[in-house]
């Protein structure tokens, strides 16, 4: 699931989606291994990007870290606030944070860099606002390897493939790795787990997959009714299967100024 979107703006309904992800327990067991990652002890200050609707900032906040969530959705944000009016949550992009350097000891993007047509972008900013040696942490999915158990497989894999052309970033999960280290990240990790789901709560993110698929033309609305009502009955029959590899990667950011940043960034050396 997406907590940054470019085109599904924040709607109570996906809110109420977002919530019922976030409350399964691989996912809740997901967020406590990223705040491992982040080494992120009392006192200490995090960001994270592409916040939504605030759980990991309140849950950190609550940890004694000193936590800031920017989202690009402002619908999101209000939602934020409004659950946890205490918190700092600010509306902006994970290209162009609104922050000074070297002011956070830990970042994370929790199911956003696949938003991003240019992630090495948001990996300059994440160097910027990073303190030498803090830490960052990256969660998602890769959207080619949806697994969901259905009668028609040639059916469910061109939705599957449908739905990840659709989005800007659909493998970047699976270049985590390779984008810490180019942007010069060091002691790079990466971690894969495999989330199962088959609660009826997840249905309308399964069917989602195959409006997107109809959307862009690759498969009929007949067609795509059809794979719904048969999600829709094995949901109803708890029969229902999808597996989603979740990659986790963590890094460590350059203990002194490199040059690379300066490349990257030609205001680097005015800030």
């Amino acid at each position: 699931m997406s907590k940054e979107r470019n085109e599904e703006r924040a709607t109570p309904a996906l809110v109420a989606l977002l919530d019922a992800a976030e409350e399964l327990s691989g996912a809740r067991q997901l967020r406590r291994r990223a705040y491992e990652l982040l080494d992120a002890g009392p006192g200490s200050r995090v960001l994270d990007v592409g916040c939504g609707a605030g759980r990991a900032v309140d849950e950190l906040a609550r940890r004694g870290v000193e936590v800031v969530g920017v989202d690009p959705d402002g619908r999101m944000i209000e939602v934020a606030r409004s659950r946890w009016p205490e918190r700092d949550f600010r509306r902006a992009d994970a290209r162009r944070l609104p922050l000074p350097d070297a002011c956070v000891d830990g970042y994370l993007a929790d199911k956003v860099y696949h938003e991003l047509h240019a992630p090495e972008q948001a990996l300059v900013e994440a160097r910027r606002v990073l303190t030498p040696g803090g830490r960052i942490v990256l969660v998602g999915q890769d959207w080619d390897a949806f697994v969901i158990d259905s009668d028609d497989p040639a059916l469910t894999r061109t939705i599957v493939w449908a739905r990840a052309d659709s989005i800007a970033g659909p493998r970047s999960a699976r270049r985590y790795r390779n984008l810490l280290r180019d942007a010069g990240f060091g002691d790079v990790t990466v971690e894969a787990r495999m989330e199962i789901f088959t609660d009826a709560a997840m249905l309308p993110m399964v069917a989602g997959l195959a409006e997107k698929a109809r959307a862009t033309g690759a498969v009929t609305r007949v067609r795509a009714d059809a794979w719904i009502a048969e999600q829709r009955e094995r949901a109803e029959a708890d029969r229902m299967f999808l597996a989603l590899p979740m990659f986790v990667a963590a890094g460590t950011a350059p203990r002194r100024a490199d040059s690379d940043l300066t490349l990257a960034d030609p205001d680097a050396e005015r800030r």
